[in-house]
């Protein structure tokens, strides 16, 4: 038992660790607002991560088969919700609040954030396949529903995304300190942008399985 926790507490940081739209959310979250409006945001991940482990672990195939099937509008769905999550922050302000001082820490967390990872996270039809395939890789999943002993696996998945976004909200955090607020809204500019191209190149590829291969909407 100890082996697949430590086995599913790696998974937890292996799916967090590719860059892709929710990284680069955590990562201007970080500069922008702190430690702790990152970490918050890294949460929501970590809680799209745990969903994802529980039907990686109690339904792979079933799941696998809905999501395959379902491909084209969870594209175009997932791409639109991204691409409207990446406009807002590139055209968003985050210091209109600020008034002479930095703003207390404790009004930099917002709800949001943890929102918007949930979000981008259950809207990115690839992230649940980086489950799906680290599950196969560690040898676990195919567990029956009534098994109450993989909730240790589930918690040791979260603790480790958990643990893997605290220490990267921290570094950034630190190294925010030596930003300007200039350059701090150029970064916020450019990964929101970043995350609208991700969210189209997601609508692009399900016209492109409309259009060109005859894959139906519904």
């Amino acid at each position: 038992m100890f082996v697949d926790i430590l086995k599913a507490f790696l998974i937890g940081i292996c799916a967090s660790a590719p860059v892709g739209p929710i990284a680069i959310l955590v990562i201007q979250k970080s500069l922008s607002k702190g430690h702790k409006a990152g970490f918050v945001t890294g949460l929501g991940a970590c809680l799209v991560d745990t969903v994802f482990s529980i039907i990686a672990i109690f339904a792979l195939a079933l799941a696998q088969k809905i999501i395959e099937d379902n491909k084209v509008p969870i594209l175009l769905a997932g791409g639109l919700v991204v691409a409207i999550v990446g406009w807002r922050m590139a055209v968003s302000n985050p210091f209109r609040k600020v008034r002479g001082k930095e703003e207390p820490a404790s009004r930099s967390i917002s709800i949001k954030d943890f929102l918007q990872a949930l979000a981008m996270g259950f809207s990115n039809p690839g992230a649940i396949f980086v489950i799906f395939a680290l599950f196969a890789f560690f040898g676990m999943g195919n567990s029956s529903p009534h098994d109450w002993k993989v909730a240790p696996i589930i918690i040791a998945v979260s603790a480790g995304a958990a643990t893997y976004w605290f220490c990267v909200t921290a570094l950034l955090d630190h190294f925010r300190k030596k930003f300007k607020l200039q350059t701090i809204m150029w970064v916020n500019r450019i990964t929101g942008a970043i995350i609208v191209i991700i969210g189209l190149a997601l609508i692009g590829e399900g016209l492109f399985r409309i259009f060109f291969h005859g894959v139906p909407l519904f």
